[in-house]
């Protein structure tokens, strides 16, 4: 086990620390990145900001606003769930066991046709409280009505990367919207929400608007979130009626020359990896669930990592995945990443928890801010009670974590040193509030009858 590094006893006139947590198994991060637990262990949080990682006795000497008593459980960098669509659980469960052309074309895009702002604004409360309560404390979103997104994201305390998402469709002022809301909502909620490019994928936004993203990224040190090369069967489309692939074709727009997040990923050819290896700042996003559900590949990681390529763990929407749960996504990872390889000795516990840390903080954007408990981070902290029967005992602490802990058992959640939920009680939203309010609009949402659809699934 790793040791936690002593401080010297803080003097008289001390400023109190903001808070400090006490008494707990810290995961931390060697020089190379390496996933290690500093044992009895305390967090000193100062300014929004992880002073140090000390030990417990140490951290007991420093005097603090608010203290808490972490004894049996494990403090972790909050989950980054690195592509979701958060206001989406208003679908949960509405379109199951259709393959993924239906699902868009007779259930999604239809419905969304409906959407209100206030729609999307609940829906994103629902999410941001699922993902506190799951530990969850940053979220990259792809959606509309992003400004009640952002909204959302301020009021319930979390972190985000939030993007516009707009289609060809909708002409120049679909992208042109895109910025305009990447440029005014970016370092709000007190520098907690950071801002980025969507346009939603090579399929659906021609080659001359992923230019045109691609050189307003550039100029204005944007991240570019998309979706491409979501299945097998869209890369073969795209070779077939364009002679490349949709990483070529992102490649050949310049996309690749920009910060990107790559959602899914499961189409990627020998060529595609190569290309995303060399590009300066691509990440690739994966969320095992949904694959399962629409019976595609897995993201190829191990060829990914082999590249260069980090990739962090996601959810994708509730509508397709169910659930907002990184825990479910890190385990599933581990599963499929030693099936797909045919190698039990791959996708280790602790290799899959630097996915959901330290390479889903780069993934996103965010590597120097989020993603470890180093002093100077952003004071992103989760603690997971591991004294339940289904985590008892304790052999080996990465892989329970990874293989027997769940969502229910984290404890507490911390935001830029503010305490989001603490002994499971929600601080910053009303749940029952929300879900009341989001009941009597559901049918008026999801009426499919009028023959509209937002877009046309066509790969």
């Amino acid at each position: 086990m790793a040791q936690p590094e002593h401080t010297a006893d803080a003097g008289p006139g001390a400023e109190p620390a903001g808070l400090v947590i006490e008494g707990c198994a810290a995961l931390v991060h060697g020089p190379g990145g390496e996933v290690a637990f500093a044992e009895d262990a305390g967090i000193v949080i100062r300014g929004g900001a992880i002073a140090e990682v000390t030990s417990a006795a140490a951290a007991a000497r420093v005097p603090a606003v608010e203290r808490i008593d972490a004894r049996g459980q494990v403090a972790m960098p909050g989950l980054i769930n690195c592509h979701t669509h958060a206001p989406m659980v208003f679908l949960r469960g509405f379109a199951e066991d259709v393959p993924v052309e239906e699902w868009f074309n007779d259930w999604i895009w239809p419905v969304e046709s409906n959407l209100t702002d206030r729609d999307v604004e609940l829906g994103a409360l629902l999410a941001c409280a699922e993902m506190i309560r799951g530990g969850v404390t940053t979220f990259a979103d792809h959606y509309f009505a992003m400004d009640r997104v952002a909204d959302a994201v301020t009021d319930t305390g979390l972190r985000a990367v939030l993007g516009l998402a707009y289609f060809s469709s909708q002409g120049a002022e679909g992208r042109e919207r895109s910025l305009e809301f990447a440029l005014s909502r970016a370092g709000d909620a007190d520098g907690r929400i950071t801002t980025c490019l969507a346009p939603h994928a090579p399929y659906t936004v021609t080659d001359a608007d992923l230019a045109a993203t691609a050189r307003l990224a550039r100029e204005h040190g944007l991240l570019v979130h998309l979706h491409a090369a979501e299945n097998r069967e869209q890369t073969e489309t795209s070779l077939a009626r364009h002679g490349r692939t949709p990483i070529e074709v992102l490649e050949r727009c310049g996309l690749l020359d920009t910060d990107v997040l790559i959602a899914h990923g499961t189409g990627l050819t020998g060529a595609d990896i190569a290309l995303l290896g060399r590009a300066p700042a691509a990440g690739v996003a994966t969320a095992p669930r949904g694959y399962l559900k629409f019976g595609w590949d897995p993201t190829p990681v191990r060829a990914l990592k082999e590249a260069g390529v980090p990739v962090g763990l996601a959810t994708d929407g509730a509508a397709s995945n169910n659930t907002l749960d990184v825990w479910e996504s890190m385990a599933l990872t581990a599963l499929v990443q030693k099936s797909a390889e045919r190698d039990a000795t791959w996708a280790t516990a602790r290799q899959v928890l630097h996915h959901a840390t330290a390479q889903s903080a780069r993934v996103v954007g965010l590597g120097d801010r989020v993603g470890s408990l180093a002093p100077g981070r952003r004071a992103d902290v989760i603690l997971v009670d591991l004294t339940g029967p289904h985590t008892q005992p304790v052999h080996d602490l990465a892989a329970t974590l990874v293989h027997s802990a769940r969502a229910g058992d984290v404890r507490t959640t911390v935001v830029d040193g503010r305490v989001l939920m603490r002994d499971r009680q929600l601080l910053t939203v009303d749940v029952p509030a929300v879900a009341a309010e989001l009941a009597p609009r559901l049918a008026a949402l999801t009426e499919r009858g009028h023959g509209r659809r937002i877009q046309s699934y066509d790969t």
